[in-house]
């Protein structure tokens, strides 16, 4: 009999899963999440399209999840491929094999799923129409570490170019087409990029020296594509619901996309601009149908700053009026420290009471300019006491480590921060009687990003990243405060392929042969196969992660247009090094280039 932990991850028939025949199917899609059930399961983007493709009756979209290390032994053991929930479907089976790229960590599952699969690794050796192996998400802006095992790569939102690219396979499919035949139409789609159909050239001491086109056919820069309307564009009013615990385990309703501060190491604060805002009356229709449709008893808002949506308390009054009857919790992270008064506060332990979180991302005001936070330390202090005033007694703040032009005192002013806080505390009459505060401090590694000012400079060694973390733990006195921190192998890791080129495909290959899978998981990241990896294919990691790279250098995702220009992000990196900061998006336009795209907070007051 075999037996598995967690069998409810392989089981399928969730709430609001989908099953059609499939001979009225035109187009079958597999949605692979390249982690396991709990995690992929969590993600909004599998929910939104997983639900507006099985909208479509000639369409049906179904699910596949990294299986777990103790189930891949037994599929392997019995010869049991890679299978989709909804049907049991080999993935092999399908005309489209989809996955989500949301960190770098999971690209040797990418090749594993694959493999379970029995689908050749290589675009190059799967000669036929399909399946299509195809991605979206966040690492999408730069693919290139992956660019030999996709055949396609959708750039920005997917709602709209996902179906298009999947009529128009509807379509060749029908007239017998070849693979090449149809990606190079697709390629002609908004936000659709074609890998195979590019050539890359390097120089002598490694740098990129070209990316062009195979054929005057071939656009020579992929644009992304921007949802323009968020009331109009689709989004599902019954999610899946998944029948064990998962990570985040709420209904989620998405209130904005993009974010209008700039600060200067976020990649998503560029990559999703502009921002663009639901109304208030959509947000609450679509929060309460997800909730009725789904039992969930909690709902987050989301969005990459949530107290910076224009119309927060309206907001927060009219969803109380049925959350607080229907006894269904509200949940709003990522609180800007700014903008965080006792109103909204007051509105918040309506529904809960529990720590709040806060990003300072740095120990000086000095560092603080140096990467746009746009916030003092008398916001931060202010924040913590209206939280501490209103019965909070936990706080959590997350750091970067690492960032451009980091010093010893940086780093010290986060322990002398957080001291500060807890001084805070009990030098406060309001504290609530009796309870001790409680401080965390959770300390991210930096890791330079594409498409921010930051995309230039160089990621801190791992020995560097270990003493910097040893002088923050010796500086820390208080037992108040919990000291939290990234492993620096896994962060020097995604360093060198966040920024990565098309070669190291080979270096992914070699350590997936290996027996590399789920990086992301301290108890299964070999650091020492990864190496063995970059040696054997003769790459070099710090070539990759610790240099400093030149204005003028070619990256491997110039080729790639997500409305950030270059010139903004060279006139940005020089003010972060003068330590001159640069007004949120509503406050003054930096011209950042997102303005071509005609909609968001670019055009709000026009």
């Amino acid at each position: 009999m075999l037996t598995v932990q967690k069998p409810g991850r392989y089981c399928g028939g969730e709430i609001n899963s989908v099953v059609k025949d499939p001979k009225d199917i035109a187009v079958r899609f597999a949605f692979c999440f390249p982690d396991t059930y709990e995690i992929g399961m969590s993600h909004l983007g599998i929910k939104i399209l997983y639900s507006a493709f099985n909208e479509r009756e000639d369409i049906w979209c179904e699910r596949a999840f990294a299986p777990g290390t103790d189930f891949e032994e037994v599929m392997r053991k019995h010869n049991i491929p890679l299978f989709s929930l909804e049907s049991r479907t080999p993935v092999k089976d399908f005309d489209f094999i989809g996955f989500t790229l949301q960190y770098e960590l999971s690209y040797t599952n990418i090749l594993n799923m694959l493999d379970l699969a029995g689908v050749p690794l290589y675009s190059k050796d799967r000669p036929g129409l399909s399946p299509i192996v195809c991605a979206g998400g966040p690492c999408v802006c730069n693919p290139e570490p992956l660019a030999d095992f996709f055949d396609i790569f959708f750039l920005g939102d997917g709602e709209n170019v996902d179906l298009e690219v999947m009529d128009l396979y509807k379509e060749y499919k029908a007239k017998g087409a070849s693979k090449e035949e149809f990606l190079r139409a697709a390629a002609k789609i908004e936000g659709v990029y074609v890998p195979a159909l590019y050539d890359a050239k390097y120089n002598d001491d490694g740098t990129l020296k070209s990316i062009t086109p195979r054929g005057k056919d071939v656009p020579p820069t992929i644009k992304k594509r921007v949802e323009t309307d968020l009331d109009t564009t689709y989004y599902p009013e019954k999610i899946l619901t998944p029948l064990i615990e998962v990570v985040h385990d709420r209904a989620v309703e998405e209130i904005f996309r993009g974010c209008i501060r700039g600060c200067r190491f976020c990649q998503a604060g560029y990559i999703y601009r502009p921002v663009r805002e639901k109304s208030v009356e959509t947000i609450n229709r679509q929060a309460k149908a997800i909730c009725m449709n789904s039992g969930y008893d909690e709902i987050s808002l989301s969005s990459l700053s949530t107290s910076d949506y224009t119309a927060i308390e309206p907001l927060l009054n009219s969803m109380l009026d049925w959350t607080a009857a229907e006894d269904i919790n509200l949940s709003l992270p990522s609180l800007r420290i700014d903008n965080f008064s006792e109103e909204l506060l007051r509105k918040i332990n309506s529904v809960r009471k529990s720590g709040l979180t806060f990003a300072p991302e740095a120990g000086t005001q000095r560092l603080r300019d140096v990467i746009n936070k746009n916030i003092t330390e008398k916001d931060i202090l202010s924040s913590c006491e209206t939280a501490f005033a209103g019965g909070h007694t936990a706080v959590k703040l997350y750091f970067m480590m690492g960032l451009p032009t980091e010093t010893d005192e940086d780093i010290i002013g986060i322990a002398t921060l957080a001291q500060k806080i807890v001084d805070l505390y009990y030098s406060l009459p309001t504290k609530p009687k009796g309870k001790a505060v409680s401080v965390t401090i959770s300390v991210a590694n930096f890791v330079p990003k594409p498409f921010t000012p930051f995309e230039f400079e160089p990621q801190i060694t791992r020995e560097e990243m270990i003493r910097r973390q040893n002088l923050l733990k010796e500086n820390i006195k208080s037992r108040k405060i919990t000291f939290n921190y990234h492993e620096n192998r896994a962060s020097s890791l995604e360093g060198v392929f966040a920024r990565g080129d098309r070669r190291l495909s080979a270096v992914i290959e070699r350590a997936f042969r290996l027996g590399c899978k789920f990086d992301a998981w301290d108890e299964n990241f070999l650091f020492d196969k990864w190496q063995q990896a970059f040696e054997d294919c003769g790459l070099s990691q710090s070539f990759y992660a610790n240099r400093t790279r030149d204005y003028t250098e070619l990256f491997p995702w110039d080729h790639l247009d997500y409305g950030i220009t270059k010139e903004f992000l060279i006139r940005e990196n020089r003010l972060a090094k003068q330590g001159l900061t640069t007004p949120n998006c509503r406050e003054k336009c930096a011209g950042c280039g997102a303005a071509v795209y005609g909609c968001g907070v670019c055009y709000e007051k026009r």
